[in-house]
């Protein structure tokens, strides 16, 4: 990679007309990503030459920057007995799964889909902790006769269906429960998930009851304590909130005769996607150890976006350019369908181009485009404003789509959906074939009279 990538500065630059992103200095704060000869690689692998492979939209995550953000988690909490579960949602293709399985990770679920993924990819059940609001009794039971670590409980009625499901299996059901400390993100209303209104969790001043509940059921081993208070947090003050509320209950618990062997703080820790200025991995750990040293007990953690979104970028090219009076627009083959975190959550994420401009901004060719797809929503756009110098043909990536991109993507329109490609050094490989148009109608029937 150039230079530039360490003397970069300033990322964006606001104008009347609208947003610039600077793709140079935005890569040198993004792993795996850099310009060579004004061309926009992933590790060793030129853009282009992906382009040509595997046509476009086109995911592609980067192994090295994957592998490097689960180490520093790993380094980060080598002084305490800890384990990393991966958030599945994040990404969940067989491939990342498979990579961080083989580096030690353990796993976040929310379904028996998600477990049945980390098993195919090489993961261990026995590392695998379940969370989510809507249990049923079939993802239980899959889930009890794999042996997976721990249910992270979301309510009393929960509580008992375990206890149930794991009697007729005559198996003892690990669980904890997750806790709602009340604790303000500051995040987006959507990705909060530790205040009294939202669906997640046990109120914490209901906790204490329900653990009391627990101890006295058949089939069921209390071993730790849980809370998640969102995503995309780029502070850590509210960690340790929350971490205050826990260990609060901890010793309330200990007291009243029930002891726990973990302590599971959730994920959420956010990622720079342009010009956020999150807290290092590095700096929340160092925040968090002496409260969780002198707790004494094995900590685990669900870090998902920080580890993968980073580590991925979404492919397009440009199909339509259509200027008018009021808006000019960038008509691209990606769509909402593909990425909808920027119509779902208003998420602003960079779009850079495959090849520099040799004059940046100054370019005479420089204009405002908000960059949309083919969908028939006026919701279906991936970027308002930004200032670029664009000809049809050419190819954007947008970066930070390694989560939350392809996991959330839809048929909507009868669009199949993208291929995914892993890179690795100076390799790539196909992961996930892109969709073919017949494939999305081949499990339906027609209606035939009788």
């Amino acid at each position: 990679m150039s230079d530039s990538k360490v003397q970069a500065v300033s990322v964006t630059t606001a104008t009347e007309q609208g947003l610039y992103v600077d793709p140079v200095a935005l890569t040198a704060h993004l792993p795996a990503l850099g310009y060579s000869d004004e061309a926009l690689f992933i590790e060793k692998v030129s853009i282009s030459e992906l382009v040509a492979h595997y046509d476009t939209p086109c995911y592609v995550y980067s192994k090295q920057a994957i592998l490097e953000v689960y180490q520093d988690y790993s380094d980060s909490f080598a002084a305490i007995d800890h384990q990393i579960c991966y958030a599945v949602k994040a990404n969940s293709n067989l491939a990342v799964l498979g990579i961080l399985a083989q580096a030690g990770a353990g796993f976040d679920i929310v379904s028996r889909g998600e477990l049945m993924r980390v098993l195919a990819a090489g993961g261990k059940a026995s590392k695998v902790v379940f969370s989510g609001v809507g249990k049923t009794y079939d993802d239980i039971e899959y889930a009890l006769t794999q042996g997976i670590a721990c249910f992270n409980v979301e309510s009393d009625s929960e509580l008992m269906l375990i206890n149930e499901v794991a009697q007729k299996l005559d198996k003892r059901a690990p669980i904890s429960l997750r806790v709602n400390p009340d604790v303000d993100a500051k995040t987006h209303p959507y990705i909060s998930t530790g205040l009294k209104d939202n669906k997640f969790g046990i109120a914490h001043e209901q906790a204490l009851a329900v653990y009391k509940q627990a101890a006295g059921l058949s089939h069921i081993d209390i071993v730790g304590i849980d809370c998640h208070i969102g995503s995309q947090l780029t502070e850590v003050e509210p960690f340790i909130a929350a971490l205050d509320k826990v260990i609060e209950l901890i010793h309330s618990l200990k007291s009243k005769g029930i002891t726990l062997s973990h302590v599971d703080l959730g994920g959420g820790l956010g990622v720079r996607y342009i010009d956020e200025t999150p807290v290092s991995i590095g700096e929340f750990a160092n925040a968090l150890l002496p409260k969780l040293k002198e707790l004494g007990m094995t900590v685990f953690f669900e870090p998902g976006r920080s580890v993968v979104a980073n580590a991925g970028v979404l492919l397009t090219r440009v199909d339509v350019l259509k200027p008018t009076e009021h808006k000019n627009f960038a008509i691209v083959d990606a769509a909402m369908n593909d990425l909808i975190r920027p119509a779902l959550y208003q998420a602003e994420m960079a779009v850079i181009p495959n090849r520099l401009p040799s004059d940046g901004i100054n370019n005479d060719d420089t204009q405002p485009w908000d960059i949309v797809g083919a969908i028939c929503e006026t919701g279906d756009f991936l970027a308002k404003d930004r200032l670029l110098s664009l000809a049809t043909g050419d190819i954007l990536a947008i970066t930070g789509a390694g989560a939350y991109g392809f996991t959330m993507s839809s048929n909507y329109n009868s669009r199949g959906r993208a291929s995914e490609v892993m890179v690795s050094e100076d390799t790539h490989q196909l992961i996930r074939k892109r969709e073919s148009l017949e494939s999305l109608y081949a499990d339906e029937i027609l209606w035939q009279d009788k």
